[in-house]
Parts: structure tokens; sequence; C-alpha cells
């Protein structure tokens, strides 16, 4: 069995997987937004359906990669509340 001290450096080291994951997340989240920007300067003006489909497709991607973070958080908060019981 794991000592204390094992099992702290075992979650240390997947929250600290846990904080790249998010950084990758919030670069992605970044990009998309920058992506949003780019398609709605290049189709100004058009009213076609496929405009606007896009535009929702990628809000819908940037709210399930914002629910994503969230939920990244919240497993960094109930490990680190486990890890202090120890």
């Amino acid at each position: 069995m794991a000592s204390v001290a094992e099992v702290k450096a075992a979650v240390d080291a997947a929250l600290q997987q846990v904080t790249e994951g998010q950084a990758a997340i919030q670069a992605a989240r970044e990009k998309i937004g920058e992506a949003q920007q780019s398609l709605a300067a290049a189709l100004d003006g058009s009213g076609n359906d496929a405009v606007g489909a896009a535009h929702a497709s990628l809000s819908q991607a940037d709210q399930s990669l914002e629910e994503c973070l969230g939920a990244t958080l919240l497993a960094v908060e109930q490990a680190q509340t486990y890890t202090a019981m120890l």
C-alpha cells in the first residue's frame, strides 16, 4: 500500500497534468474566438443560413470548452480536499 506522501505526490502529479490541460483548453477557446472574429469579418453581410450555423457551432464549441474547464476546476478542488484530509 502506498504511503500518504506517495499518494499526495501522485495526486500533485495528476493535478499538474490537469493544469496543463486547462491551459490547452484556454488556448483552444482563444483560437475559437479568433476564428469567430475571422469568420465574421470574412462573411460580413452574408445572410446565408450556413453562416449562421457556422457561428452557432463555434459558439457551442466555446461553451463546451468553458464547461470542460469548469469540470476540471471542480476536479482539482475535490482532489485538494481529499489530500488535505490525508
